[in-house]
């Protein structure tokens, strides 16, 4: 999958994308990243990307030039999705990340900052999400949150496909807790069931603690399914 990020700053992607499993996936090639700064696409000498918003008002506002020349700079895939990260988006969810994950070969984040963007960049746009109920300095977190979501989806990003088929959210609840060695620490105890061999047993177990921990700390997950 091929991701094209439109962004006032580069640099903010190098660590995330150079560490863990999403340098291993972009290594494998299973997926692509590419930056591309609207400042590059700007006709004055001071590179310019916002100015003062029609009507008054307080901050800057992303100007419509730079957006629409960087998007039109970029090579369009088949099947590809235009996103603005702006807190006025759908808001992410797993079942977000699997749609994108399995329908499109080529995302494009618009990153926006100030203000926000000229309202008219929207006509690019085949998609708005944000990150949560708040709001952040710049879409640069979302857009990575995004990318992190999806990528960890293709396959081959992770080693073991049924492990992302038993995260958190992918069949509605939260996922049951997890133990390791030694089977005593301090005095607080892995569970006799994961010690007893007994697998159908154990199923059983993830699965009421599913259900439990799912009613205890997110109870409209419950109400969805």
């Amino acid at each position: 999958m091929r991701f094209d990020v439109l962004t006032l700053f580069p640099d903010f992607f190098t660590s995330p994308l150079s560490s863990g499993l999403m340098a291993k996936a972009l290594a494998k090639n299973i997926a692509e990243v590419h930056l591309v700064n609207p400042r590059d696409f700007t006709a004055d000498k001071h590179h310019r990307v916002d100015d003062e918003p029609y009507g008054g008002g307080v901050g800057m506002v992303m100007k419509p030039e730079p957006i629409f020349a960087a998007v039109e700079s970029v090579p369009i895939l088949p099947r590809r999705e235009v996103i603005l990260l702006t807190p006025q988006g759908e808001t992410m969810q797993q079942q977000l990340f699997r749609d994108l994950a399995g329908g499109y070969d080529q995302l494009v984040l618009i990153c926006g900052h100030y203000e926000g963007v000229d309202e008219r960049v929207l006509e690019l746009v085949t998609r708005e999400v944000s990150l949560g109920d708040f709001v952040l300095t710049a879409g640069e977190i979302p857009a990575l949150a995004l990318i992190n979501g999806v990528v960890r989806l293709l396959p081959g990003t992770v080693g073991k496909a049924e492990s992302v088929a038993l995260d958190s959210f992918e069949d509605g609840l939260l996922d049951y807790p997890h133990y390791t060695r030694p089977a005593d620490f301090r005095g607080l105890k892995v569970p006799d069931v994961l010690l007893s061999g007994n697998h159908a047993e154990i199923d059983r177990w993830r699965r009421v603690q599913q259900i439990e921990r799912t009613r205890q700390r997110r109870p409209d997950l419950l109400n969805e399914t």
